[in-house]
């Protein structure tokens, strides 16, 4: 019983010193000036094909803030964290109802801001034990006190995942629409933002009924909210040299990362019982949206 007690102690110990590290390890305060590439995730998926034996390779480009397209901007956000600019990482309402959720499926849905979903792809695996969880708390929360919002969104898009071994938007782009990102268009970006919950399941050229809803939603909302609104206005003003040096000849005024005309909507498209948007101009979720976990596609 002596022996039970000590292995339980030292395990405890083990425990507690494993996820008590990631309050100073690692420095993310190097995240303000390096490219941080390759990924865990990104490292993930290497080792996942070495054990399938698929000769596979990663393909990435990294593009500064002012080479993607506002409209990939604000589909993101519409789609994957509508609340970015007004909390601190943690999206509670969000984590309510996916728990919600979970516990209707019984299964676990996603509800993971912007922020934790950096943390998670840079540093942890995309296992979904509460110990993985704990540590991605602790990521986010030192990413959020750390970053400003703007090179938060820098990242996170040249490092999401959009297709098996696609990573960042410019290669997303340049893969699909065989484009920039820079150039891409409303209703490509309300595309690409549909399959960011699991883009290995789902395809932006393809006609999957999921992505065709849910890119139609966001793209309303997107028109729906006009070319410019206060929200967008600090991430895309310049950056102070002292946040982000490696941007700091960076002068775009919004008049020019914002166009004066976007493509038309098709108002006469049908509606779908799917299409809830809240008040806020949010958008739900439907309720067979996957994690973009691999372990979920699995």
């Amino acid at each position: 019983m002596q022996k039970f007690k000590l292995v339980l102690i030292i395990l405890l110990l083990g425990g507690i010193v494993d996820i008590g590290r990631y309050f100073v390890y690692p420095d993310v305060s190097e995240l303000r000036d390096i490219h941080p590439i390759p990924t865990a995730f990104m490292q993930y998926r290497q080792e996942q094909w070495a054990s399938e034996n698929k000769d596979k390779s990663i393909t990435q480009k990294w593009v500064t803030f002012s080479e993607i397209s506002p409209n990939v901007i604000k589909a993101v956000l519409i789609g994957e964290d509508d609340k970015f600019w007004n909390h601190d990482g943690f999206d509670v309402d969000g984590m309510e109802q996916a728990l919600e959720r979970s516990l209707k499926k019984g299964s676990i849905a996603g509800g993971s801001t912007i922020s934790q979903q950096l943390a998670k792809n840079l540093y942890l695996s995309p296992s979904k034990n509460p110990v993985r969880k704990i540590k991605e708390a602790i990521l986010t929360w030192r990413i959020e006190n750390t970053l400003t919002k703007r090179r938060i969104l820098e990242i996170y898009l040249n490092v999401a995942e959009w297709g098996d071994g696609i990573f960042g938007i410019e290669a997303a782009a340049r893969h699909y629409y065989h484009k920039s990102a820079k150039r891409l268009s409303g209703k490509e970006a309300a595309r690409l933002a549909a399959v960011l919950p699991n883009p290995i399941k789902y395809n932006p050229l393809g006609n999957q009924k999921y992505v065709k809803n849910r890119s139609r939603i966001i793209y309303k909302i997107m028109k729906r909210r006009g070319i410019v609104i206060p929200q967008f206005q600090e991430v895309m003003a310049p950056p102070k040299v002292e946040e982000t040096p490696h941007e700091s000849n960076e002068s775009n005024p919004l008049g020019e990362l914002f166009p004066t005309t976007e493509e038309p909507i098709n108002d006469t498209e049908p509606s779908s019982a799917s299409e809830a948007v809240q008040p806020s101009d949010g958008i739900a979720v439907p309720t067979d949206v996957e994690s973009n976990d691999p372990a979920a596609a699995q």
